[in-house]
């Protein structure tokens, strides 16, 4: 099991990128959670097996087909105890 903390900046809100973010890491089996951010960012909480956790970040960099990726910032991050991927209030 692996944990990052990502953001992810360009067109990200209001264009359906933390709902899609939901259906994908939830089709990968990932545990986790996506918010917006008051800069206008999105914020995303991703654990799981190696292979699944890239793949997902691979979703992100993609985006929803409404978004526009400008920057993704990839970190390790400790295991929280999350056993499902939600979609979280705002931050």
């Amino acid at each position: 099991m692996i944990a990052r903390s990502i953001i992810v900046e360009g067109r990200v809100q209001g264009v359906w990128f933390r709902d899609s973010t939901v259906q994908a890491a939830r089709s990968l089996g990932v545990s986790g959670w996506v918010r917006n951010r008051a800069d206008g960012a999105v914020e995303v909480y991703v654990a799981g097996e190696a292979h699944l956790v890239e793949r997902l970040i691979d979703r992100l960099r993609e985006g929803s087909p409404a978004s526009r990726v400008d920057r993704i910032d990839v970190r390790d991050a400790g295991l929280q105890p999350v056993d499902r991927f939600t979609r979280r209030p705002s931050a």
